[in-house]
């Protein structure tokens, strides 16, 4: 009987993972995650320009001027039909992952991000703005099919000891993607008013990228055993991770696993809500999923302009302003990545999320009584940094790989199914909803409060809760 890596770090050798691995990861991590932070950072630079174009299409087509509340929805729209796209993608992308391959839905997702492009790049040329609605739902898809993806193939390449650093992998992506966009967004980059259909367009880079990368690196090898069958295809896989002397010890992990699950299929998201051997696994990844989307981090990044604006930062500082957001998330996930094995995961967590709830507090009422004082603008904009700093030292980065820990192979797939989908929603809800209540701050204070405790639930369990949790995935096991 074997038991997954829980919550906790492995006690195994500190040796580094070969070059091919090492690599193999970056080739994923740019077409997965990295996608997904850079299109949530790029729509920030382009908003005047975008409104601008709005206002222009719409008199040339209708002979008449916008209406601001309209010009409102729509924005919220083009920013806001990402993640709706990204929900579409969660939903597919474990089937995705299970009938191509881990590898293979990674490189037919990129067709989708090449398409995205383009709609969004002859957008303003043809004067179409639902082109750029149609496109940004594309590259929404394509985000969505490899946030679930990537931590599969992470998760699944990755060696004991080195599983929960190389699982954080998708968060050092998804931070550099958010950083690249802020820089790639600057005005003496493509941030000036001419250039924002190139920049919208630009998340074809990282999809050639990964087209050009990815096929010189094998597939998951615990995938090619227990979901293929392929032992001899999986061997040549383990050797070329780990080495022709160090591939034994993970062969023997794999086939322990393959025969805990012989015959036993990969479940569907439906049969893991009825399956009692996995409940507080799925209740814990859930509400966690929850708390991190609805924390607040996103209409941060989505809307970033605005929130500095509010701050009184000066128009020209907002860009390097906010590429300070991204720098400081992406140092603390690096941070995160060396951290978790030795503080592990609860207390990251529960740090986080207790510093996110008091920077909010701060923020809130400095933005409300930003013009009493002149030094509380700049209170506002250091409780931004702390915000971001708190949340990616702890939820931002371990909640994403949760499900890799928690859930096994025949149940991992149809888990990240379900954790994107509450993730997608989550995200969606917030970007329709923060532009009209962002001038209603005194709200957020108990909002994001209720809904970071709601999200510390899960670790604030007693010990014979967490026993289930363990014991869960033990039992789950055995009854394959």
């Amino acid at each position: 009987m074997e038991s997954q890596p829980l919550l906790r770090g492995s006690s195994a050798r500190s040796k580094l993972p070969s070059w091919t691995l090492f690599l193999a990861v970056c080739a994923v991590g740019i077409g997965g995650t990295f996608q997904y932070g850079y299109n949530v950072s790029i729509i920030n630079a382009p908003t005047q320009h975008i409104h601008r174009f709005l206002n222009e299409t719409w008199t040339n087509r209708y002979h008449k001027a916008l209406n601001p509340d309209l010009l409102t929805f729509l924005w919220s729209v083009i920013a806001s039909v990402f993640s709706l796209g990204g929900l579409c993608g969660a939903v597919v992308g474990g089937s995705m992952a299970i009938r191509l391959g881990r590898k293979g839905a990674l490189l037919m997702n990129n067709i989708i991000a090449m398409l995205a492009s383009i709609l969004m790049g002859i957008s303003f040329p043809t004067g179409l703005f639902e082109l750029l609605i149609a496109g940004r739902f594309l590259i929404g898809i394509n985000s969505g099919v490899g946030i679930c993806v990537q931590p599969l193939y992470l998760g699944e390449v990755a060696p004991k000891h080195l599983r929960g650093g190389m699982a954080m992998g998708s968060s050092i992506f998804l931070t550099g993607g958010i950083l690249m966009g802020q820089i790639i967004g600057l005005r003496e980059l493509l941030g000036e008013e001419m250039y924002w259909p190139l920049l919208l367009s630009s998340s074809c880079l990282p999809a050639f990228a990964q087209l050009l990368f990815l096929p010189w690196f094998p597939e998951s090898p615990r995938y090619l055993l227990i979901d293929r069958g392929d032992e001899l295809s999986c061997v040549k896989a383990l050797k070329r991770f780990h080495g022709s002397s160090e591939y034994g010890r993970e062969m023997e992990d794999i086939q322990r696993e393959s025969f805990a699950l012989d015959g036993v299929k990969a479940k569907k998201p439906w049969q893991l809500f009825t399956d009692r051997a996995v409940r507080w696994q799925l209740i814990t990844v859930i509400v966690m999923t929850m708390g991190q989307q609805l924390s607040g981090i996103n209409a941060i990044y989505f809307y970033a302009t605005y929130v500095f604006e509010q701050a009184g930062i000066s128009a020209e500082q907002i860009p390097y302003v906010t590429l300070g957001t991204g720098a400081c998330e992406c140092l603390t996930a690096l941070t995160c990545g060396l951290l978790i094995d030795y503080v592990g995961r609860r207390y990251l967590i529960i740090g986080g999320y207790l510093l996110m709830t008091l920077w909010s507090i701060v923020l809130t009422f400095s933005l409300t009584y930003q013009e009493l004082y002149p030094w509380v603008p700049y209170v506002s904009m250091t409780s931004i940094f702390a915000f971001i700093l708190s949340f990616g030292l702890g939820p931002g980065g371990i909640t994403n790989i949760l499900i890799a820990e928690l859930f096994i192979q025949s149940s991992r797939a149809a888990a990240y199914m379900i954790g994107g989908t509450i993730s997608w929603i989550s995200f969606f809800t917030i970007g329709m909803l923060f532009p009209f209540i962002v001038t209603e701050t005194v709200l957020l204070p108990g909002v994001l409060t209720g809904v970071l405790l709601h999200g510390c639930f899960p670790l604030l369990c007693n010990s014979r809760d967490k026993k289930q949790i363990f014991s869960g995935n033990q039992k789950g096991i055995s009854q394959a």
